[in-house]
């Protein structure tokens, strides 16, 4: 049977649509306005911290697709980082599980000041298709505080982008 379905795969191509374009020049203006935000704010470039509260995966492909040949997020000075001690912001995605809560209230508490909570996608927002599960301690502001939401299931790389510089823009005035 798998072999059928192999083959029928292969004949008929993936049942998936194709992605939208992504234009060059929007990525490239969107990323060099978060260049200059975050060098305005901090005087350096933005260190990232990504937090994965108990979510699908499906947030962490397009945040992964920002570190790609489109938006190549190293060339603007933004980069992920590995420890919180590093971090100005972090990027918190999935609905707050009751396993997770801890882990994240340590990563917040790790990340030194000036630092920001952004809560991506539905389930970061209020526990999303998750909400109501006893596993799911609601969004992620129940345990820290949120200073964004970047709505959508999951988010695109651009929104992301648009985002994090609506974050610096609105506290660096």
């Amino acid at each position: 049977m798998p072999l059928r379905r192999i083959i029928r795969n292969l004949r008929e191509g993936p049942a998936t649509e194709p992605p939208a374009p992504v234009s060059y020049e929007t990525a490239s203006a969107l990323a060099e306005a978060l260049k200059a935000a975050a060098k305005a704010k901090l005087g350096r470039s933005l260190a990232i911290r990504h937090v994965d509260a108990g979510s699908c995966n499906g947030c962490e492909l397009e945040i992964q697709a920002l570190s790609n040949i489109v938006y190549d997020l190293e060339r603007f000075g933004l980069r992920f980082v590995a420890s919180p001690r590093h971090a100005d912001i972090l990027l918190v995605t999935g609905p707050l599980t009751r396993n997770m809560r801890q882990a994240l209230e340590q990563a917040y508490d790790a990340t030194p000041d000036p630092k920001w909570v952004v809560a991506v996608g539905d389930c970061a927002r209020d526990g999303g298709v998750f909400k109501g599960s006893y596993a799911v301690a609601g969004g992620v502001g129940a345990a820290v505080p949120v200073d964004l939401v970047i709505a959508g299931c999951p988010p695109t790389p651009a929104q992301l982008l648009a985002g994090l510089r609506a974050l610096l823009q609105a506290n660096g005035s």
